[in-house]
Order: structure tokens, then C-alpha cells, then sequence
């Protein structure tokens, strides 16, 4: 049995702590966040206790950590975790900074722990069709990738300002799932963003709709699409174009009944968002995990992955800035 400490009680955290109560295979023995009415709530829905980060990290009951506090601690308590003996599965994405993240993987891999990013979409069941399809050669060399992610309406501006940015924040998952259905890194990457759907977000240094262009070392290309709404729910389609055929896929609805009459064809929306979309992923994500700290099954998502899509990120920012291509520095 995997015993768990939860480092923070927001949103993502209860997702997570739900998957983990729900394991056969884990337990939820603590909960830490700088909130005590939200840790408190958190820790009495799921009969756990109530207790600093630092007596978590030393309670040598507590085989692992799950991170899902705000970003700007992630690197620092993964380093604290690691030197603590625990084994990691952190929330994306692993810094705000690039540099920072790559001295806490320096700094993690000499520990030996596992640490595991929570890209969560790897496990999504349809994506996960598509990589082993082009894997298995069913549509010979990969040519072009697109990649769309829309949300169905902008954070609060509040959450923007601290969130690093549209390309850290949001399209990083994107970044990340080009890497594991192409199976290789990009070493250009050209953006170009706008803020067209809340001009508050554009005064906060942001942007709300955004494209990047990224090339391959073999010419192979891959197009990423991001907005932050999309009036109809949340859009979520994968195509991969390959010398010998297609893979796609679509958006998952919020029922499956098509009705056909004169007047037209009309089908349900997509789910409206995240948590309805990749509630099975998550799920999935927490049993690899489980499967990998128990069993000594490979880490599905490195911390070398968070940090390779921290770079992506980081360039694409950096070419949204300048308008020019710019080369990925892993």
C-alpha cells in the first residue's frame, strides 16, 4: 500500500485526491496547504490528517508526495521530497523558469527518487490509440502534427498574471504531447499571439489566442492552435498526418445522439471542460504511478519531459516576443 501526503487542497488537488482514495493501491495519510480552511475540508472529505509540508516530508510513514501546489514552489519542494526519500508526481509544469527547472533536475537525479510530471493527456485513452498506431507503423513516416486545444472561457485575469503565461501554463500540455505522438523534440519553434478575447489579459502581459509553428530536425512540421474560448466547450482534437495515412482525434461530446430531420444534422457539444474531458486520464495517470513506485515500472512522464517542454515553452515565448524563429534550447 502506497502511503501519500497531498501538497495543496485546491482544484487540481482534490482531483487528485479523490484518484488516490479511490486506489486499491494507495491511501491518503495527509494534506498541506497554505490554506487551512481549504486543507481542512480536503483532509474531512477523505479522512486524513491535517499537517505542514515539513511533517510530511519527514514522516517516514509517507512513501510519496504528490505536488499539486502553486508553481512557483514546485521545483523547490521536489528537491525537499526527493532528499526526503519520497517518490514525486508533480503537477505541470515543473518552474517558472527554465534555469531553475534544469538545476532541480541536476539536483533530483543524483537522489535516484522517481519523479513524475502530471501531463495527464499521455493517458488520456484516445491520444494514447494515436501514439500507438503511428508507433506500430500504421501510417508510416509522420509528416505533420496538429494539435488544438481551446478552452471554453479565460482564468480570471488574477490567475493570469501568476500563471508565466499562456505558454507555460496552457499550450506546455500541448508542447508535451507533440513530444510523446511525434517521438522527438522540435528544434525550432515560431509563435505568434494575440489577446483578442479579453483585452484585460493583454494588459497584464499576456496573450488569449495564440499558434506555433514547430520544425523538426527530419522536416517533419507540427502546428499547436490555443485559445482561451471557444464559445461551444472545450475543443480538443489531435491529427496526425503520416506518408501513409491519417490518425485523428476528435472531441469528446457530451452524448453521443445525432439528430438528422430537413432541417439539418445537429450533434451534442464537446464537455464543457477539463475535468469532465480527462477525468479517466487522471485516473490512469495515478496508477502509473502507483504501478511505478510498487512494481518498479518506468516513469511514463520524467522529469527530463517537464523540463523538455518547459524549453518549448520558453522558446515560444521568446519567439512571440522578437517575431522571429527560435531554436530550443533543451
Amino acid at each position: 500500500m502506497l502511503k501519500v501526503g497531498l501538497l495543496g487542497a485546491g482544484r487540481i488537488g482534490q482531483v487528485h485526491a479523490v484518484n488516490i482514495a479511490g486506489n486499491a493501491r494507495s491511501t491518503l495519510v495527509a494534506v498541506a496547504d497554505v490554506n487551512q480552511e481549504a486543507a481542512e475540508k480536503l483532509a474531512s472529505d477523505h479522512q486524513c490528517e491535517v499537517r505542514s509540508v515539513e511533517s510530511i516530508l519527514a514522516d517516514p510513514a509517507i512513501d510519496a508526495v504528490l505536488i499539486a501546489s502553486s508553481t512557483d514552489t514546485h521545483s523547490d519542494l521536489i528537491e525537499a521530497a526527493t532528499a526526503a526519500g519520497k517518490a514525486v508526481l508533480c503537477e505541470k509544469p515543473v518552474d517558472l523558469s527554465l534555469q531553475r527547472a534544469k538545476a532541480c533536475l541536476s539536483t533530483v537525479s543524483a537522489t535516484g527518487k522517481p519523479v513524475m510530471i502530471g501531463f495527464n493527456r499521455r493517458f488520456d485513452p484516445n491520444f494514447a490509440a494515436v501514439r500507438k498506431a503511428f508507433a506500430t507503423g500504421e501510417i508510416g513516416k509522420a509528416e505533420l502534427l496538429s494539435v488544438t486545444s481551446f478552452d471554453p472561457a479565460p482564468p480570471p485575469v488574477s490567475y493570469i498574471k501568476v500563471s508565466g503565461g499562456l505558454f507555460r501554463d496552457m499550450m506546455i500540455h500541448d508542447f508535451d504531447m507533440a513530444n510523446f505522438l511525434m517521438g522527438k523534440r522540435p528544434i525550432t519553434i515560431r509563435a505568434v499571439g494575440s489577446s483578442i478575447v479579453d483585452p484585460e489579459i493583454g494588459k497584464a502581459g499576456d496573450v488569449d489566442t495564440a499558434v506555433v509553428t514547430m520544425t523538426y530536425d527530419d522536416g517533419r512540421i507540427a502546428v499547436i492552435k490555443n485559445s482561451r474560448r471557444a464559445a461551444f466547450g472545450y475543443d480538443q482534437r489531435v491529427e496526425l498526418l503520416g506518408s501513409e495515412g491519417l490518425l485523428q482525434v476528435q472531441n469528446m461530446l457530451e452524448n453521443t445522439m445525432v439528430k438528422s430531420t430537413a432541417a439539418g444534422v445537429v450533434s451534442a457539444k464537446p464537455t464543457y471542460f477539463f475535468l469532465e474531458r480527462y477525468m479517466p486520464a487522471y485516473i490512469a495517470e495515478w496508477e502509473a504511478f502507483v504501478s511505478a513506485v510498487l512494481d518498479g515500472a518506468d516513469i511514463p512522464v520524467t522529469l527530463e519531459d517537464g523540463v523538455a517542454a518547459l524549453a518549448m515553452a520558453e522558446a515560444a515565448t521568446e519567439s512571440f516576443k522578437s517575431g522571429s524563429a527560435v531554436e530550443v534550447s533543451y
